[in-house]
């Protein structure tokens, strides 16, 4: 074994909490397994506006106890030098129901509390958007909530919020990465929670904290259209997460008494015992739930994501068969009840670049504005605040992967306040002697069948780098659809198809639009590490009176079929 991974590995024995991990290790040293040590210790997770992801494991390119210390003490003195009375405005801190995360929150607070610095602790396991509403609520100087969200259950993940409670953008990421990076080489300060408690650095949020946050939903201005809600019923799943008492509770609140939990996903479980994947976009993973909508004969067949950020809705057919609403779907019908609904002075909507563009054309029939951000609530959250004007107020904000955010209780995508919001929505047609299905319909045929889809293309190992083809080699057509204008986010210039030129106001990202003839759209996402690119793709049909809803989803998944098709075959091999 070389000197420098001995070296590292000697540290990390010294200084890891966890017997469990210093035990894995042991073995490993003991077996002479130096190929998947070297793997263990090649890197660091990297910090990001994300915070941390990863598997829970051995060594610093994992989740452990030693990671999240030395990450909090990092992004402890980050706080310090940046927020002035950071150490008294605190941070909050949450966790949800996997198997470690209890553990890393409250080895999290020792680590801040030893800086000097205030927590505020939940005494149980929270849903992510009761972190983001806590920043708000209490004046924090940060959030922390350690969730791995829909991941798998090896996974674990740290995720941060600033004092303005959204998630992190940059500068800070980087910024909290670096003192990362020193903390690593440092002894690590750590106060046990008793002495935290007798020192008054720790605060435990008790039930009232979140007793505040459901009076913050009942108290909601854009969830307080109610009218027909004895004609909903609906199933619902926390997907063994943290969503359940909070989602039953809200809805009873709004009205909702015919709620049927799926019983053997209510209550957290870290191993997700009845789904594959714990994620309600992942095929079977709201099978139980629609399976508990057709018992009861549900209206609605709902789910929250295991940590209740994303919102998931599958809605019964004429036929009592349930189908599954896309994200964007449920976006824009958002949109279009919300803006129904809400003053002029409180009309600001926005999504993301990948997102249907259908949002903003709703946005203009109501003579509102929608901005788009990059990929990504904390874009789309950060650049709301920005925009949030005393005459030109933040209503909503959607991505098409089953995020949404409703109102400004929450600088964060919120799966409990989406839920109580559908309800609310499917009620208010239900009055009206409308279905969702109706709703949609009625809605694409005013503005188009927008239809959507995104695929991942693999390249050959030696393709040439995707990103500089495409931009040496611009298409003027793509199948057949003529290119009206390329917006390369990567220069932040946009070209019309005559040449001329205009700045675009985005970070720069290695993106590329092309906006084609009739609506159509097709986004490229180069990956800068393998022979791979994210494609995202938009076809809008017209709807003629004589077209049905299936006609037109016929027309479309044609249309799109060509395109996808007419675009691979365009791409180097």
């Amino acid at each position: 074994m070389n000197t420098h991974l001995q070296h590292q590995i000697n540290q990390w024995l010294n200084n890891d909490p966890d017997p469990h991990t210093r035990s894995q290790l042991q073995t490993l040293i003991d077996n002479g397994n130096e190929t998947e040590l070297a793997a263990r210790f090649a890197g660091r997770l990297a910090f990001g506006t994300a915070g941390l992801r990863g598997e829970v494991g051995v060594g610093p390119m994992a989740m452990n106890r030693l990671v999240i210390r030395q990450t909090t003490v990092g992004l402890g003195a980050y706080l310090l030098e940046q927020i002035d009375n950071a150490a008294e405005r605190g941070v909050v801190i949450g966790y949800d129901g996997r198997h470690d995360s209890f553990t890393f929150a409250h080895d999290a607070a020792s680590v801040l509390t030893a800086m000097g610095i205030n927590v505020h602790l939940t005494y149980k396991v929270a849903a992510t958007p009761l972190v983001a509403f806590g920043v708000k609520h209490l004046n924090a100087a940060a959030g922390i909530v350690v969730t791995a969200s829909h991941n798998p259950p090896q996974y674990n993940g740290y995720k941060v919020y600033w004092e303005n409670g959204a998630q992190i953008i940059p500068p800070h990421d980087t910024g909290i990465a670096a003192q990362i990076t020193r903390a690593a080489t440092q002894a690590i300060p750590f106060l046990a929670l008793d002495d935290a408690i007798s020192q008054d650095k720790l605060t435990w949020l008790q039930d009232d904290f979140y007793q505040a946050y459901r009076q913050g939903i009942r108290e909601a201005k854009e969830l307080q259209y109610h009218s027909g809600q004895d004609k909903v019923s609906l199933a619902y799943t926390a997907m063994h997460g943290v969503g359940a008492d909070m989602a039953e509770t809200v809805l009873n609140d709004a009205g909702f008494t015919q709620v049927y939990s799926v019983a053997a996903q209510r209550e957290p479980d870290g191993d997700f015992p009845t789904v594959n994947f714990p994620n309600p976009e992942e095929k079977g993973a709201m099978d139980l739930v629609i399976a508990e909508a057709k018992k009861h004969h549900a209206t609605l067949a709902c789910a929250n994501d295991p940590d209740a950020d994303r919102f998931a809705v599958a809605a019964r057919t004429e036929n009592g068969d349930y189908q599954m609403l896309t994200g964007d779907q449920v976006g824009v019908l958002f949109g279009h009840y919300l803006l129904s609904h809400a003053p002029k002075n409180q009309q600001l909507t926005g999504t993301t670049i990948v997102s249907s563009s259908l949002l903003s054309k709703i946005a203009t029939e109501f003579g509102s504005q929608s901005y788009t951000t990059l990929t990504g609530f904390k874009w789309l959250m950060n650049v709301g605040i920005a925009k949030h004007q005393a005459d030109n107020q933040f209503l909503f904000a959607y991505e098409e992967a089953l995020g949404y955010t409703i109102g400004n209780l929450v600088w964060d995508k919120d799966g409990l306040s989406a839920l109580v919001a559908f309800a609310q929505l499917t009620a208010e047609l239900a009055d009206n002697g409308q279905t969702i299905w109706d709703k949609l319909e009625q809605i694409y045929r005013q503005h188009g069948f927008h239809l959507n889809k995104q695929v991942s293309i693999a390249l050959n190992a030696d393709t040439p780098n995707i990103g500089a083809y495409l931009r040496e080699h611009p298409p003027v057509k793509i199948g057949e659809y003529a290119v009206i204008s390329t917006d390369d986010l990567k220069s932040l210039q946009r070209t019309d198809a005559d040449g001329s030129k205009q700045a675009i106001d985005l970070p720069s990202s290695d993106v590329l639009i092309y906006a084609l003839e009739g609506g159509a759209r097709v986004i490229v996402r180069p990956s800068g590490t393998e022979p791979k690119i994210k494609c995202y793709y938009e076809v809008v049909e017209t709807m003629t009176s004589s077209d049905t809803w299936g006609s037109a989803q016929a027309r479309a998944e044609h249309a799109m079929a060509a395109l996808i098709k007419s675009h691979q075959t365009s791409l180097p091999s």
